[in-house]
């Protein structure tokens, strides 16, 4: 049965709000978490600037190999093909923790060659090391944390990940505040305190949703402990095939990040904090998108199992129109608010004054960004993994390319950074619009 735009929205809405929920939580948690440290010493800001980049490269990579599983279960949902489910899900629980354990085990051993390839200076390297080391156990928890969240999802299930949510930030929050500045009789650890806490409080986290995996009735593509026993490496190979995609997908865009904070680098020590500032205030929206997006996914992957046109078109559609919101309402901040959201970041009136501008810029570069998003993920949703991966390599190359001309040629400093990133996402979110027309026009055919 055909439905209405209405209720496509409604559909996309219900199982997206709580992961949106989730999302802002925790990115406020993490801007709270720059605050502190952004206050405790500015160059803490350039030390998180430059661990975060390379560190969640190699973390969205484990978390983005798991989205094949999530297409080919989605689309046994659609298709109604329960034995599919199963061994989707089960080879995924069993397999998807491999690579994870062998990056903990990296982050801890050599972080010093990565940060000195990215050019950290020696003012900043002790703060990298220290927090890079404390933060690398997280990575035990990602193989499970990414597979439990595949099965909430394509179970349209997910109310629990706003209580998780909440249990994981406000314990963060809390840790944050005792060990950054030493309250409550603890020491005061500065940016190490920082990754210490978030540990703490994803593997709380962790246990609250386990519980949720193994006591809820509202699980339909939750395996059972015979379809983990006999997952075949085979089945997961075949979801990775997809799920390797995303992985390379993320993994180029996030080299074109680490080259662009080599290139900030270059300018100055607080450029690449700078950076960091105003990409955590998009992230607010980005999330709230990304989120979007994954709703997308599932939906036009249910689509695709059914062989339901209008559904596709019509989740895509309702998608986008939601981030253009989010995007307007991002914008409307950066006009009239700019001050007062950069002074949530830095104590630094001369950073305060020179980023307004940037964060307009940003807002404006989230029509493309969205587009990129939505549309990307409709395209993965028709079981078309690679095409997004050849659109971001070749984005890669020419956000390098624009930003070393813009930087180095032109001498336009942090400005020609910013100027290249949104260069980069309006020329790939035409690309990829264009693709998606043809998917549409040879689904009719």
């Amino acid at each position: 049965m055909k439905l209405s735009y209405k209720q496509y929205g409604k559909r996309l809405l219900i199982l997206a709000f709580p992961i949106i929920m989730n999302n802002i939580i925790a990115q406020l948690q993490m801007i709270i978490d720059r605050i502190f440290l952004g206050h405790a010493n500015d160059l803490y800001m350039s030390a998180l600037g430059n661990v975060s980049s390379p560190v969640w490269t190699t973390m969205s990579f484990c978390n983005s190999l798991v989205m094949g599983a999530s297409i080919l279960i989605s689309q046994s949902v659609g298709a109604q093909k329960r034995e599919d489910i199963g061994e989707y899900a089960g080879a995924m629980l069993k397999y998807n923790n491999i690579i994870p354990i062998f990056l903990c085990f990296f982050w801890m051993i050599f972080p010093k060659p990565v940060f000195m390839i990215l050019g950290v200076s020696d003012n900043v390297m002790p703060l990298c090391l220290g927090y890079v080391r404390w933060y690398a156990p997280l990575f035990l928890l990602t193989g499970l944390g990414g597979s439990l969240g595949v099965i909430l999802q394509t179970s349209n299930y997910t109310k629990p990940l706003v209580v998780y949510g909440c249990v994981r930030s406000g314990l963060n929050i809390f840790l944050d505040w005792m060990l950054i500045f030493g309250n409550l009789g603890m020491p005061a650890l500065g940016i190490e305190g920082a990754a210490i806490a978030t540990v703490i409080a994803e593997y709380v986290g962790a246990i609250y949703i386990s519980v949720i995996f193994f006591t809820s009735k509202k699980l339909p593509t939750r395996p059972s402990w015979n379809d983990v026993k006999k997952g075949h490496f085979r089945s997961y190979l075949n979801a990775a095939k997809l799920g390797i995609n995303i992985a390379l997908e993320d993994f180029a865009w996030n080299i074109g990040n680490l080259i662009l904070i080599r290139i900030l680098n270059s300018i100055n020590e607080y450029a690449a904090g700078i950076y960091t500032i105003i990409f955590g205030v998009e992230v607010l929206a980005v999330v709230i998108i990304g989120a979007i997006g994954s709703g997308t996914m599932t939906l036009t992957s249910e689509a695709t199992g059914r062989k339901d046109l209008a559904q596709y078109k019509g989740i895509t559609l309702c998608a986008y129109a939601v981030c253009t919101i989010v995007t307007v309402v991002m914008i409307v901040g950066a006009v009239l608010f700019p001050e007062q959201i950069l002074s949530l970041f830095t104590s630094d009136k001369t950073v305060i004054a020179s980023c307004g501008g940037y964060l307009l810029l940003i807002g404006i570069n989230l029509f493309s960004k969205s587009g990129n998003i939505i549309i990307g993920n409709a395209i993965r949703g028709s079981g078309n993994t690679k095409w997004m991966l050849f659109t971001q390599i070749f984005g890669t190359i020419w956000i390098v390319g624009v930003a070393s001309v813009l930087v180095f040629v032109c001498r336009l400093g942090i400005l020609g950074v910013f100027l290249a990133v949104l260069l980069d996402e309006g020329v790939r979110a035409l690309i990829n619009f264009w693709k998606y027309l043809r998917i549409v026009k040879k689904w009719r055919e």
